[in-house]
């Protein structure tokens, strides 16, 4: 029997990188995919009321948050950093992650038909400052790495996070990396990763 159970909606989102971490580690989970409108029947019995909801099935323990989740996967898994130092950075830069997730939802709402918006002026206006002054605090990460991974103990739950941001943009907008070639390289190296295209392959018609 296998000991996980991963309750997300049918899509990628911020839950994505939990069901990669099964991938990467080879281990067997319990994908429960649920759809728009089975959502409200089970919104009350989730611990926060939203998702995704990790279980445990040994003890019934059951996590909410996605982060939360990814860091307890990435602990159990070994991609959290190889040392105290690298993970506490690692978790540094998931944290800088969600405050440029939170400049970029005009437009990130918008591609997705959340919000109604402007797409293009939220682009100009939102997506492309913050998308600078991100990339170059990843950049930086980059020089100072010799693995071609954020760190270079290897690749952590960070790239994977912040990897799987990007697809989805650069789904949107082909150009999202133009001008920043060490950048590229490092995306298409994590996007590369057997694991992650067999997971992602099997799951290509999901949406974001």
């Amino acid at each position: 029997m296998t000991e996980y159970k991963f309750y997300y909606f049918n899509g990628r989102g911020l839950g994505d990188v939990s069901r990669q971490l099964f991938a990467l580690s080879g281990t067997q989970f319990e994908d429960v995919r649920i759809e728009n409108d089975q959502w409200p029947a089970l919104k009350e019995k989730m611990p926060f009321g939203q998702m995704p909801v990790l279980e445990l099935k040994s003890s019934g323990l059951q996590i909410p948050q996605s982060m939360a989740i990814a860091r307890y996967l990435a602990n159990k898994f070994g991609y959290a950093g190889k040392t105290p130092e690298e993970a506490a950075l690692a978790d540094a830069l998931v944290d800088q992650f969600k405050d440029f997730y939170a400049e970029i939802k005009p437009y990130y709402y918008g591609k997705l038909g959340v919000i109604p918006t402007n797409t293009e002026a939220e682009k100009t206006k939102t997506l492309i400052p913050a998308r600078d002054k991100f990339l170059a605090i990843i950049g930086r990460f980059l020089k100072s790495s010799n693995s071609g991974f954020l760190f270079s103990g290897g690749l952590t739950y960070a790239d994977l996070m912040i990897c799987d941001n990007m697809r989805s943009l650069i789904g949107w907008w082909p150009e999202y990396l133009n001008g920043f070639p060490e950048i590229k390289a490092w995306y298409d190296k994590v996007d590369s990763i057997p694991e992650i295209r067999k997971h992602l392959a099997a799951h290509e018609d999901k949406g974001f």
